[in-house]
């Protein structure tokens, strides 16, 4: 039994202590990696919402300076809306000519 209690001794110490360490090692190392590589993400995606966001206000700044105004989007659309009454009471005398020369012939 003392033989067997060695060799299990001497198994354990020469070779699963030094098995067990390497893969405390390997663990431990992969682990810091991992997090430094999700502290570089982490920073990458803070600083490209930041670059998004000042692309956006810039963007917005622009279509502000640059675009029409609403002032000058209801004034177009009060000369639109002008003209289409404009053709609509002339599209009525047209039908009530029209109406009054069918009635005419059918007579």
């Amino acid at each position: 039994m003392t033989e067997i209690s060695n060799d299990l001794l001497w198994w354990i110490t020469v070779v699963d202590l030094p098995a067990m360490a390497g893969l405390f090692v390997m663990i431990w190392r992969t682990r810091n990696d991992t997090n430094k590589a999700v502290d570089h993400i982490q920073i990458t995606l803070d600083r490209r919402c930041d670059q998004l966001r000042d692309a956006l206000f810039a963007f917005k700044l622009e279509v502000a300076k640059n675009y029409a105004s609403q002032k000058d989007l209801r004034s177009v659309e009060g000369r639109i809306i002008e003209h289409l009454l404009r053709i609509e009471a002339k599209l009525e005398k047209t039908v009530i000519k029209t109406a009054e020369l069918k009635g005419k012939r059918i007579l």
